[in-house]
């Protein structure tokens, strides 16, 4: 989704405040975020939080 918004990671990790290495994690599947962190993020890339975790 990140990509289709045309964001790099450095781009949504600065927007949401959370570091490079948790986003990546998280990107990749290693890491299971935590509600608000996923809230963050969906507010980061503008999308509704339904959306991101389809």
């Amino acid at each position: 989704m990140r990509e289709h918004h045309n964001l790099t990671q450095l781009k949504v990790c600065g927007r949401s405040g959370i570091d490079v290495v948790s986003c990546s994690r998280i990107e990749q599947g290693h890491s299971s975020p935590l509600f608000d962190t996923l809230i963050r993020i969906a507010d980061a890339i503008d999308v509704p939080l339904a959306d991101l975790v389809r």
